[in-house]
């Protein structure tokens, strides 16, 4: 259930989103004690203010309350991705380039789940790294998360 409804709210919420120039980063629906949370994050190149969220949520939530996609009651929680963002899509891959970013894979590759190293791009479903002076290559099917590294 949790992926088909994140997919079916990120369908609802991308024209809602993109409508005011932002971008939809990821969605997220799960149960944290005993309320379901409807995590909804954007972004925008400076990044995104209160103002953004509070429109966001305003209109995200008519809308759902229109379609009402979703069976359980929940909380919906609109915010920016932070500094340490995930990156989904091929164009979060282009778009930082040349920045360090850490990647946690599902299985160890070379003995290591852990990589942190400087993106050099995503090609043919393989991201590419460089840790030091080696390139690392991972192939996307085996990444469970990449996020911006925060730098320190």
């Amino acid at each position: 259930m949790g992926k088909k409804t994140e997919e079916l709210i990120a369908e609802v919420a991308e024209p809602i989103v993109e409508a005011r120039e932002l971008e939809l980063v990821d969605v997220e629906y799960k149960k944290e004690g005993e309320n379901w949370i409807l995590r909804v994050f954007i972004d925008k190149e400076g990044g995104v203010s209160l103002d953004d969220c509070q429109e966001i949520s305003r209109s995200l939530s008519d809308t759902l309350d229109a379609n009402d996609p979703i069976e359980n009651s929940y909380l919906l929680e609109v915010s920016s991705p932070g500094i340490d963002r995930p990156l989904k899509t091929e164009k979060d891959f282009k778009r930082f380039t040349g920045k360090l970013i850490d990647v946690s894979t599902y299985a160890p590759i070379n003995g290591e789940k852990k990589f942190i190293g400087e993106l050099l791009g995503l090609e043919d479903g393989e991201v590419k790294i460089k840790i030091g002076d080696e390139e690392v290559i991972i192939p996307r099917d085996k990444i469970a998360q990449t996020r911006l590294a925060i730098e320190f």
